[in-house]
C-alpha cells in the first residue's frame, strides 16, 4: 500500500510538473506570437501611411485627373521609390489585380494571393508566413485618391530578424523553465521519499506487531509529525507488551489458584473421608456384633474415639485456615519472647518423646501488638513441624531478638533439604514435601495456619535451607510500629 502511495506521489508530481511546463511553454509561445503579430501589424500600418502620402503627393504635384491612367504610367517610378524607401519588395496592380510593375517578381511568385484578392475587393489585407527562425509578410491595399480607387500596392517584407530574436527568447525561456521544473520535480521526489520511507517502516513494524512480534521498535531522529508518530507507536507497543505481561501473569496466577483450589478440595475430601470411613466401618460392625465380642468392641470404640478426636482437630485446623482477621478482636501489648519461652518449655516434653531437644534463646521485653493465644499457636505449630521433620536425635533451636524495629523469631532444625522449587508452596493448605518419612495423622495445615497468624499481625514468614538446617524466619513489628494490625 505504501509503495502505491510513493508511486502516486511520483506520478502525481510528474504529471503536475509536465502539464505546468507544457502550459507555460505554450503560453510563452503564444505571447511571443501575439507580440510579433502586433509588431508586424504596426509596421505595416506605418508603411501603408507612408506609401499613401507618397502617392497622394505625386498626384497633387502633377495635377493628373485620370487617376487610373496616371497610376499605370507612374507605376515603375513609384515602385522603385517605395522599394528604396521601405526596404521591401513592391508591386503595383490595376484595380482589377493586373500586375503593372514589380521590383522583384520572384519574391511574389509561388506564394498565396489571398491578400491581393481582398485588396481587389477593396480591403486591406496581409498574409504572414513564418517559421521558427524566419518570417515574411505579403501586404496589399487599394490606393484611393479623392474617393476613387486608382490601383493596388502590394508589399513583401522580410521579418526574419524579428522571428530569430523571438525564437532565441523562446529557447531561453524553455530551458530556464525546464531547469526550474526539473529541480522542483527532484525536490518533490526527495520530499516524497522523506515522507514515504518512514511510512514504509511503520507499515513493516505494524505487520510485525500483527504477527505477534512485540520486540519491534522504530527509531526516527525527527522532530516532525512522523517522528511523533514513531514515538507514539513505540509507546503503544510498550503499553501493549505491559498489558499482555499483566494478562499472562494474571492468567498463570488464576491457573495456579484453580489448581490450588482443586488440590485443597481433593485433600480436604481425602483427609475427611479417611477417618469418617473408619468410624463408619467400626460403628456398623459394633452395631452388628454388639458386645458379643468384648475385645473387638473395646478396640472399635477406642478407634472411633481416636478418629473422632483426629477429625475434630482437623476441622478446627480447617476453620483456622479459612478464618479471616476479625476487626472486633483488639490487639494488645504482648511480650512475645516470654510466650516463646513458655511454649518451648511445654513442647520439650513432646520433643523428648521423639528423643530430640529444644534450645530456646529469647531476649527480654520483646513487645509486639498481638493476640497471645494466636502467637502461642504460631510457635506451637512451628516447633511441632520442627520436631516432626527433623533428623533423629536432633537439637531444635528457637530464638527471639530485636532487629531494626522488628521482633525476629528463628526456628531451625537439621533435616533433609527441601527442593527450592517447593519452598514457595509450603505455606499452602495440605501441601507437603515428598519425604522419606511423615508423621501419621499429619495433614499439612501447620505452616498454612502459621502464615495466616503472621499475616494477621502484619509480619512476614519465610522458610529456607541453610547449611544443612531448615530455618523458618518470622518478623513481626515491635510494639507501637505501623503495620501491626
Amino acid at each position: 500500500m505504501i509503495r502505491t502511495i510513493r508511486a502516486k506521489f511520483i506520478v502525481g508530481f510528474f504529471l503536475i510538473f509536465s502539464l505546468s511546463f507544457l502550459v507555460l511553454n505554450q503560453t510563452v509561445n503564444e505571447i511571443i506570437r501575439t507580440s510579433n503579430q502586433k509588431i508586424v501589424t504596426s509596421d505595416l500600418v506605418g508603411m501603408k501611411n507612408n506609401s499613401n502620402v507618397y502617392v497622394r503627393q505625386a498626384f497633387l504635384i502633377n495635377h493628373f485627373t485620370n487617376d487610373n491612367i496616371y497610376f499605370g504610367q507612374m507605376a515603375e517610378e513609384m515602385v522603385n521609390d517605395l522599394n528604396h524607401a521601405t526596404g521591401s519588395s513592391v508591386s503595383a496592380y490595376t484595380v482589377d489585380g493586373v500586375l503593372l510593375f514589380s521590383s522583384d517578381k520572384t519574391v511574389f511568385a509561388g506564394r498565396g494571393d489571398d491578400d491581393l484578392k481582398q485588396a481587389v475587393a477593396g480591403k486591406t489585407a496581409y498574409n504572414i508566413s513564418y517559421g521558427r527562425d524566419q518570417g515574411a509578410v505579403l501586404f496589399s491595399y487599394p490606393v484611393v485618391i479623392d474617393g476613387t480607387k486608382v490601383g493596388i500596392l502590394r508589399f513583401a517584407k522580410d521579418f526574419t530578424l524579428l522571428y530569430e530574436q523571438s525564437g532565441r527568447i523562446s529557447d531561453i525561456i524553455f530551458y530556464i523553465a525546464l531547469a526550474v521544473f526539473a529541480a522542483a520535480f527532484l525536490f518533490s521526489y526527495v520530499l516524497s521519499r522523506h515522507i514515504t520511507i518512514p511510512l514504509v517502516k511503520l507499515t513493516r513494524a505494524s505487520t510485525e506487531v500483527k504477527n505477534g512480534n512485540l520486540d519491534v521498535r522504530i527509531r526516527f531522529k525527527r522532530k516532525d509529525e512522523i517522528g511523533r508518530l514513531a514515538v507514539n507507536f513505540n509507546e503503544m507497543i510498550n503499553r501493549i507488551s505491559s498489558q499482555i505481561s499483566t494478562i499472562e501473569r494474571d492468567r498463570d496466577r488464576l491457573k495456579e489458584l484453580n489448581e490450588q483450589e482443586k488440590r485443597f478440595f481433593d485433600n480436604v475430601t481425602h483427609e475427611l473421608k479417611t477417618p469418617l470411613t473408619s468410624i463408619l466401618g467400626y460403628a456398623e460392625m459394633i452395631r452388628e456384633k454388639g458386645e458379643a465380642d468384648r475385645a473387638f468392641f473395646d478396640k472399635g470404640m477406642n478407634h472411633i474415639v481416636e478418629e473422632s478426636r483426629r477429625l475434630h482437630g482437623m476441622v478446627l485446623k480447617l476453620l483456622e485456615v479459612s478464618r479471616r482477621p476479625s476487626d472486633d478482636r483488639e490487639l494488645e501489648q504482648v511480650d512475645a519472647g516470654q510466650i516463646l519461652q513458655d511454649v518451648c518449655d511445654s513442647m520439650s516434653f513432646r520433643a523428648k518423646r521423639y528423643k530430640k531437644s529444644i534450645v530456646c534463646q529469647a531476649d527480654e521485653r520483646l513487645y509486639v501488638n498481638g493476640q497471645p493465644d494466636r502467637l502461642r499457636q504460631l510457635f506451637i505449630n512451628l516447633l511441632d513441624n520442627a520436631i516432626k521433620y527433623s533428623s533423629p536425635h536432633a537439637e531444635i533451636s528457637a530464638k527471639a531478638e530485636m532487629d531494626a524495629g522488628l521482633v525476629r523469631f528463628s526456628f531451625g532444625n537439621p533435616g533433609e533439604p527441601i527442593p527450592p522449587d517447593q519452598l514457595k508452596n509450603l505455606f499452602q493448605p495440605f501441601y507437603s514435601v515428598s519425604r522419606n518419612f511423615k508423621e501419621e495423622g499429619s495433614v499439612g495445615l501447620g505452616l498454612s495456619i502459621a502464615k495466616s497468624i503472621v499475616d494477621d499481625h502484619g509480619g512476614s514468614i519465610r522458610l529456607v535451607n541453610q547449611e544443612g538446617r531448615i530455618m523458618v524466619y518470622v518478623e513481626i513489628p515491635c510494639f507501637g510500629k505501623e503495620g501491626a494490625s
